[in-house]
This record gives C-alpha cells, structure tokens and sequence, in this order.
C-alpha cells in the first residue's frame, strides 16, 4: 500500500530530503511539479519544510547554509535509511571503511539523524525515529518510489552496507550488473556501478519519484527551467528520466511498472 502505517525496519530508506540555495523557490517547483505542499517552517527547525502529498509527509526542504563560513553545500537530495540506534551504527560505519560527515544529533523530540558517507564516499543520512518514522506515503505518483547507490565500487559498497546497516546486495534477475538492495528478504533499493553513468559522475544515492507520465513530467520539468540529464526511456521496471530542478538538485522520474520498493 502507498501509506506507510508501521515503523520502517532498519536499513530501509525512510526519508529524503532537499538541501537547496532558495527554500521558497524550491518549494513552488515541487509543488507545480508533484503536487507536495509545504511552507517554511518555524525557527527552531531552522525553517525546515516539512512537504505534504494527500496530507502525509512525503520529502523535507530546507535552506542550504554555509558552515563556519565555508562554501555552501551543493544542492542535492540525501537518502536517509532507518535505524534503531544512530550512535551504535555510527561505530559500524567508522570500522566498516566509512565516514561520519555530521555526528548524531536529536531533532527535538522527532527522532536523531546523522550523516555519514561509505568507503567510495557516497554519503546517505540515518534516522533513529522518535515521534517521526519518515515518509508517509510511498510508491504512488509524486511520491518516493526507488533510491538507488550508484559506487565506483560495488564489491566494497556491498561489504559496507551488510557491515554497517544489515542490507543485503544480490544481483537483480535480468539486469546485467545491478543490485538488489534487500533488508530482511524485502528489496528496499538498488545499487549499481558507476561504468552505466557519465564519466566523472561520483559515487551518490540517487532518489527516485514515481510519476504517471514520465514524459509529460520531463516536459514540464524544463518548462520551469530544469535541465534534463537523460532523457525519457523504457527500461524494466518502466519508463524513466534522470533530471535536474532549477538549482541544480539531481533525482530521477519513473512510470513503474515492474516490482516497486521504496
């Protein structure tokens, strides 16, 4: 079912949210775009938006702000995966090869996030959910469909992710050289190499939104001045784009009609 009822089980993307240069600017895209609603939010959080899709929580905007002065953070969408204690899988992490870019830290009372990043250096937060589990509706259109781990190196990706998180990488059946990404026997996303992109693209998790029409969604995507990366094409699970917003954010759209996980 599209609404999310229940807890997510750990390793399993439950949130994603956009870092952006211009909130508001931002906000009105999506909006036109998905259909999300969502306004800027109160000083405590920093003004963090909470976006909306049928009521539910469905993707978090903020404003990207320069620490201790230094650049401002690329504009980009980070992938948060579930777990039941951020400190202890921090520790994971650190001895399993990878980073911790922003230590654990409590959201007020909703629950206690951290950034950390795996040996090829795609970085991906954690959620430890208090009064807020993430999503609240999945898989239907405008909503958070795929995430996906695109790595220099899957062999080292996948000792990490089963190390640090407990996700399992197994070859997908009939896709040469993709990854299953499966917690609990579920497939909660995928993971390919970095040879099926551009040359020079970095490692990163790529966030996926379904649509009911990949190619009426691309057209009016650059008709509020996005860019498109690739354009619209048939693939197994449907018909995708991998497009930019007008700041530059990266995310891809999909009319699934294969198996879908989120």
């Amino acid at each position: 079912m599209p609404d999310v009822t229940g807890p997510y089980a750990p390793g399993t993307p439950c949130w994603i949210d956009l870092m952006v240069p211009d909130q508001q600017a931002a906000l009105d895209f999506y909006r036109d775009l998905f259909g999300w609603q969502g306004e800027v939010g109160p000083p405590e959080t920093g003004g963090y938006a909470v976006c909306t899709l049928r009521g539910k929580p469905v993707a978090g905007i903020m404003t990207a702000m320069s620490p201790d002065g230094g650049p401002t953070p690329p504009t980009v969408w980070t992938t948060y995966l579930a777990t039941a204690d951020v400190d202890a899988t921090e520790q994971k992490v650190t001895k399993a090869g990878g980073k911790v870019m922003m230590p654990a830290m409590d959201v007020m009372t909703l629950g206690r996030m951290s950034v950390v990043s795996d040996p090829t250096g795609a970085v991906v937060g954690l959620w430890q959910a208090r009064d807020f589990p993430g999503a609240g509706v999945v898989n239907e259109p405008g909503a958070l469909i795929w995430n996906e781990l695109d790595t220099s190196d899957t062999g080292a990706a996948s000792a990490f992710l089963s190390a640090a998180l407990g996700i399992k990488a197994d070859p997908m059946e009939g896709a040469d050289g993709y990854f299953a990404l499966n917690v609990d026997g579920r497939t909660v996303g995928g993971m390919q190499g970095l040879d099926k992109l551009p040359e020079g693209t970095p490692p990163h998790w790529l966030t996926y939104f379904a649509v009911d029409d990949t190619d009426s969604t691309v057209d009016a995507l650059v008709h509020a001045r996005g860019n498109v990366i690739v354009p619209p094409f048939d693939m197994m699970a449907g018909r995708m784009a991998v497009v930019q917003d007008p700041q530059g954010g990266i995310f891809a759209v999909i009319n699934a009609t294969g198996p879908e996980a989120a």
